[in-house]
């Protein structure tokens, strides 16, 4: 196993010959942060999955219409950092290519657009957009209100 979490998301990366895998980079693919392999080491895959399950919880109770978070999964930075135009016209990323994220796609029914929902242990952040990800458009940013205090 190359991961520290115990998924599949190291053998699934397209990126794998680069940083070798989760176990290979301590935990810091390349050269970033894992959300996953750091509630690992702070508690174990229990804490990774009570950590998922929050997330999950949290995305629920925002009211978004149509936005059921069933699951989330482990996300590249690279691949789920959009970038977005402000109303001053000019376009703001929100999160750090090189960390490890968990996410999830989530149609939204009778329309061509998704939301995106992506969170880690201090942010959750909720988008709109178009097929491979077009036109993406910032729903929710904010910090987490359950977030457990850092020690």
């Amino acid at each position: 196993m190359i991961s520290l979490c115990g998924t599949a998301c190291c053998t699934n990366c397209p990126r794998l010959s680069e940083c070798g895998g989760c176990k290979k980079a301590d935990g810091r693919p390349f050269g970033g942060r894992c959300v996953a392999a750091e509630w690992v080491r702070t508690g174990g895959l229990e804490n990774l999955e009570r950590q998922k399950q929050q997330l999950i919880a949290e995305f629920n109770s925002l009211g978004v219409a149509n936005l059921s978070v069933e699951n989330l999964n482990l996300l590249s930075g690279r691949y789920v950092n959009l970038e977005y135009m402000l109303p001053n016209g000019t376009s703001v990323k929100l999160l750090e290519d090189d960390k490890v994220y968990l996410g999830n796609q989530i149609e939204i029914p009778g329309s061509e657009r998704c939301y995106g929902v992506v969170g880690d242990e201090e942010y959750l952040l909720v988008c709109e957009y178009g097929c491979n990800g077009s036109d993406p458009e910032i729903f929710l940013y904010r910090k987490r209100n359950n977030r457990e205090k850092k020690t």
